[in-house]
């Protein structure tokens, strides 16, 4: 799960401990403020692009697997949000899924085949370039977690052990690299629509 934590704020594992909200709150704060996204999200569908039905399944799994307070809506209000700055004022947004984002099963059939035809739509989203990076296409780079990079200057890493923000300028450039070296493997426009399209015909 993205997270929204820095020196200057609360860490991620002490905004999560008091649930949902607090956390999703502070990451759609930090989005406000970002002018140029880049990210990488391997397995699961990108934040920014979630359905209510989908960030409530997906934020149903966090509550359950960290023991934290049920503010499951307040997360799955802040989470949506962040879809409005999307084209909004010069910002830019290019954003790579693994094809596994498109099959990974959160909250079944029906959630799954709104969160799909959410991102059909979103395709033609301005200021947004989405990518796919299909299973069988040849990498340039290991796999690894997914991240975000936002204005180049933060990296926010994603995984089980929670989240780590980023801002030293060396790391930094290590993610950048690797986002520069998945690029070439993703797929865009029509062929990212098949993609879409086929897993949507799987649900």
């Amino acid at each position: 799960m993205p997270t929204a934590s820095s020196s200057a704020d609360s860490n991620w594992d002490d905004l999560l401990q008091q649930g949902t909200g607090p956390v999703q709150e502070s990451f759609l704060d930090l989005v406000s403020k970002t002018r140029h996204y880049v990210g990488y999200s391997p397995d699961v569908v990108w934040g920014n692009l979630q359905t209510a039905e989908y960030a409530e399944a997906m934020l149903r799994l966090v509550v359950d697997f960290h023991g934290i307070p049920d503010d499951i809506q307040a997360g799955v209000t802040a989470r949506t949000a962040r879809a409005q700055f999307i084209g909004r004022e010069g910002r830019t947004y290019h954003v790579l899924l693994g094809e596994q984002a498109l099959l990974t099963n959160i909250g079944g059939p029906e959630v799954m085949r709104g969160q799909l035809r959410r991102l059909t739509e979103a395709l033609s989203l301005p200021g947004l370039t989405l990518g796919i990076v299909p299973a069988r296409a040849r990498l340039l780079v290991y796999p690894g977690d997914g991240f975000a990079i936002f204005d180049d200057h933060r990296v926010e890493v994603e995984g089980f052990r929670g989240g780590e923000t980023i801002t030293d300028s060396d790391r930094l450039a290590v993610f950048r690299k690797a986002f520069d070296r998945l690029q070439p493997s993703a797929v865009y426009g029509t062929a990212a629509r098949d993609l879409i399209e086929t897993a949507l015909s799987g649900t």
